[in-house]
């Protein structure tokens, strides 16, 4: 894929890009894990009622910007925010469990069982997350650029709804997998998460496609970057 060469304004400013599109995308995954046991209902224009976790509404931020990084600076500099996320939510995962083993004091206004009972779970959600998170991921950028070979950098909507399909139905399938081994979750919500999770990533995935075209067409007309193209920013 061609690479366009930029001096060295523009990389500082390609370089805040992708750390803001970074700190969005570790966020989203972070706070995914954390808030995850929480299941809410949504009633679709009554046409279907998605039972989801609410940790699901941060996560298809995820694919939308490793798509966007992908489309733009490439598929190393996509991986490497993969692998960056993986970290923080480890680091993350430690904290929690520091803090749940060190006692509350008696005014505190969360207890120990209050605050266990809102992340006791954190430690293997993390674990079954970071399991189906680096198949999905790690698959989804592979499908993207694989499509954008095949199209010659064209039809930028067949390689975002193509990949975050595939890597969403593996994803909702694997988490699912683990929480529902470990006890988590009770195996006979199991067929009726599966759907509705997946249903609500693919509906997302269609629905934030429009936002990609924007984020990239911006991008690329402030680097003049040509459609398929991306940007070097090694020094």
């Amino acid at each position: 894929m061609n690479e366009t060469l930029l001096d060295l304004k523009d990389k500082r400013i390609a370089y805040r890009i992708y750390l803001i599109l970074g700190a969005l995308f570790i966020s989203s995954l972070v706070v995914s894990n954390l808030i995850f046991q929480k299941f809410f209902y949504w009633d679709f224009f009554g046409m279907y009622t998605f039972e989801i976790s609410v940790g699901i509404l941060p996560y298809p931020i995820t694919f939308l910007i490793t798509d966007i990084i992908s489309e733009i600076f490439g598929k190393k500099k996509a991986n490497q925010i993969v692998t960056a996320g993986i970290f923080a939510s480890f680091f993350s995962l430690l904290i929690v469990s520091a803090s749940s083993y060190v006692p509350a004091t008696a005014w505190s206004p969360i207890n120990d069982d209050i605050f266990n009972q809102v992340f006791g779970a954190t430690v293997i959600a993390v674990f079954a997350s970071m399991m189906a998170y680096l198949f999905a991921q790690y698959i989804d950028i592979q499908v993207f650029h694989f499509w954008k070979r095949l199209t010659k950098g064209k039809h930028l909507w067949l390689r975002n709804n193509f990949s975050t399909f595939s890597s969403q139905l593996i994803d909702t399938l694997t988490v699912l997998l683990l929480l529902c081994s470990f006890g988590i979750i009770e195996w006979d919500r199991f067929g009726v998460l599966l759907l509705n999770g997946f249903l609500f990533k693919v509906l997302v995935a269609a629905l934030d496609t429009p936002v990609l075209y924007v984020a990239v067409y911006i991008i690329r007309r402030r680097f003049k970057l040509q459609q398929g193209g991306e940007l070097d920013m090694e020094i």
